[in-house]
């Protein structure tokens, strides 16, 4: 409570300037549109989806210029209502396209089915958010650093002061564009630059791997070096300890080993070994990691609810409780008028594969991974939040559940991704909804307009998101390919859902994997060490957790040049330009996947050839070995000019 005493946002609470505008409502919901379509696409395509709340806020600020001052507060409701189609989306390509791969499942594919899927699931992870509030943003601010959430009230902070804080902001931006431009779109060196070790090496299958991207590495900065390096502790875990071992094992084996079904673990290649193997073991780790996150973070929960609970007795007593603007959140008796309806709204609608026991599941797994998704952002951002590993357990507990009652026909496994698909989008929006309440609470924002914002943005959202999923379901396919859709997109995170919800109600989930991972993070726990972060690196691929590893690094370089670390309420050189990084990242990843998906006709080899084929000159995937040198340097540059930032002369606190 001290800490929370002693804090002070950037606008008084006692300051009332403009916030919940018209105009700021309009434009959140048309950014919430485009970032969530253009979300669908990369999803479906690659299995991964770009945070939308830093790019958006940077446009906001642009756009505002444009039309007119505006106040930080609008500004932030922009970024807020608009953040909400990207986490929606992510929650939606993750889950439902499996319905495509299940038996009875391609009934229930059609827009309306989808929209539903999408309002519940968003609204939901809006709700169970407003009284986890003051647990995990109030009480422990300077605990948890909600890295994206810090870096937008960063980006908002500096477009509001502008001078040379805005200046660190935009350089950030600016270099990171340039960066991406050269690498992603120009390809003048590799993306993911890697090494593979031999199988007849001591390591054998170990792979390096490092997705050089600069908004990893602004995450990394900001998260700082113990996070990250718990992260890719456990990335080493997999890459170096498990698939070399499984590797080994394997090798001898002249018959294939369950889970998979067809390759014998001799022919197969690292990142097959993950998909069918250290995945699993992964999920069961972050399953694990979860239980302990909730059991930790129960008495600030009870503490919150009963904060909430007494504040709703005593209005109904009629006594006037009189709360500071920056207080104020949407009533906790409309949280639990929402969720009952969403149990009865759930088990009455026709046309969607749910029923009474369904529907209660969804709100009792809804709340445990909102909770632990909010913690999880909170640690390590959006960027690393392992939503599919969430909804992988709550797949398993859903199926097990239908198991142990006797529902173990075809016909239940649609109604078990309900579940998991409504759990999973509840889950990525309200680590979205946490990373904008941060921002807010910074900025001095009012919760409850911030609230209503959210609910906007998932309703405008959820428009844009079953429209672009069937149209492109229509006119280039999911999943396998066909004579009618030669070249699909793949969803790779949908079929590995299918995949485990067909093995459950079939038994033959490799439960030993799944148990493995539980193991591994209860270890974690016994030596004092937070499993959940560990758990989540385990769970990626280590391209992902490396640069952000590399971050941390250079923070901890920083950190040792300056003798004093950068904290959120003294925003240092380094982590503003670090937010740019992020942020100009985020924009160019938004502009890729939109060159990905503009037809420029087919090649010489009968394929689609888009407009980032067109400029693609593959001048890196050409150098080979030495490739990989080149792509390793330009990394190791973007890393200096983050290090040089970082010890550069501070001007002062942005927030105080």
């Amino acid at each position: 409570m001290e800490e929370e005493k002693q804090f002070k946002p950037f606008i008084s609470a006692s300051d009332f300037i403009p916030e919940f505008t018209l105009r700021s409502i309009i434009l959140g919901a048309i950014f919430g549109v485009i970032f969530g379509a253009a979300s669908v696409y990369l999803g479906l395509k690659v299995g991964l989806t770009v945070s939308a709340s830093i790019p958006i806020a940077v446009l906001a600020i642009s756009v505002f210029k444009k039309l007119g001052k505006a106040s930080i507060l609008e500004s932030n409701i922009v970024q807020t209502i608009g953040s909400a189609g990207e986490s929606v989306a992510s929650g939606v390509v993750f889950t439902i396209p499996a319905l495509l791969f299940l038996s009875g499942g391609k009934d229930y594919f059609h827009y309306f089915q989808i929209f539903v899927l999408a309002l519940a699931g968003g609204i939901l992870g809006v709700l169970f958010m407003i009284p986890l509030r003051r647990s995990l943003i109030v009480k422990e601010h300077g605990k948890l650093p909600y890295p994206e959430g810090t870096a937008c009230a960063d980006v908002l902070v500096a477009g509001e002061k502008g001078g040379k804080l805005a200046q660190k902001v935009y350089y950030g931006v600016g270099i990171a564009f340039l960066y991406k431009l050269l690498m992603s779109i120009l390809g003048f060196w590799k993306d993911v630059p890697s090494y593979v070790f031999g199988k007849n090496s001591a390591l054998p299958n170990a792979t390096l791997s490092g997705e050089i991207t600069p908004e990893l590495l602004g995450v990394g900065y900001i998260i700082g070096p113990r996070i990250a390096g718990i992260m890719v502790a456990g990335g080493v875990l997999s890459w170096f300890v498990l698939i070399p071992l499984i590797t080994m094992l394997g090798s001898g084996l002249t018959s294939v080993f369950p889970p998979e079904t067809t390759q014998l673990i001799s022919q197969m290649s690292p990142d097959q070994i993950w998909g069918r193997y250290i995945r699993y073991i992964g999920a069961g780790a972050v399953t694990f990691g979860g239980l302990m996150t909730l059991i930790k973070t129960l008495p600030t929960i009870i503490s919150a609810f009963r904060d909430s609970f007494k504040d709703l007795k005593e209005s109904r007593n009629e006594k006037k409780v009189e709360k500071s603007r920056t207080e104020k959140d949407i009533p906790l008796i409309y949280v639990l008028v929402g969720s009952v309806a969403l149990v009865v709204f759930m088990s009455l609608i026709p046309n969607i594969p749910t029923n009474f026991l369904s529907a209660i599941m969804i709100v009792v797994f809804g709340f445990f991974f909102v909770t632990v998704s909010s913690r999880i952002v909170g640690l390590i951002g959006s960027s690393s939040n392992p939503i599919s590993g969430m909804t992988i357990a709550t797949l398993m507990a859903t199926s097990l559940i239908f198991v142990g009652i006797g529902w173990t026909g075809d016909v239940y496994q649609p109604i078990a991704l309900v579940v998991g698909s409504i759990v999973c989008i509840a889950s990525a929006n309200a680590g979205a909804t946490s990373q904008d309440l941060k921002t807010g609470y910074i900025l001095g924002a009012t919760p409850i307009k911030q609230q209503l914002g959210l609910i906007i943005g998932v309703l405008a959202s959820t428009v844009a998101v079953g429209f672009t999923l069937t149209l492109l379901e229509h006119n280039i396919g999911i999943g396998s390919p066909t004579p009618e859709h030669p070249h699909p997109l793949p969803a790779p995170q949908a079929t590995l859902m299918a995949t485990v919800i067909k093995g459950l109600l079939s038994h033959n989930l490799p439960w030993g994997l799944v148990l493995t991972g539980m193991g591994i993070s209860a270890v974690m726990e016994l030596c004092g060490v937070s499993s959940l972060a560990f758990a989540v690196g385990a769970y990626l691929p280590l391209s992902s957790t490396t640069p952000i590893f590399a971050g941390g690094v250079v923070k901890w370089l920083v950190e040792r040049k300056s003798k004093a670390s950068e904290v959120e309420s003294d925003i240092g050189p380094g982590a503003l330009f670090s937010s740019g990084l992020i942020a100009g990242g985020a924009i160019t990843g938004i502009i890729i996947a939109i060159l990905i998906g503009m037809n420029m006709g087919t090649g010489a080899d009968g394929k689609p050839v888009s407009l980032a084929d067109k400029l693609n000159t593959g001048i890196g995937e050409s150098m080979g070995a030495w490739g990989d040198l080149v792509s390793l340097g330009f990394f190791v540059l973007l890393a200096f000019i983050l290090y040089r930032y970082g010890i550069s002369k501070q001007k002062g606190s942005a927030v105080s």
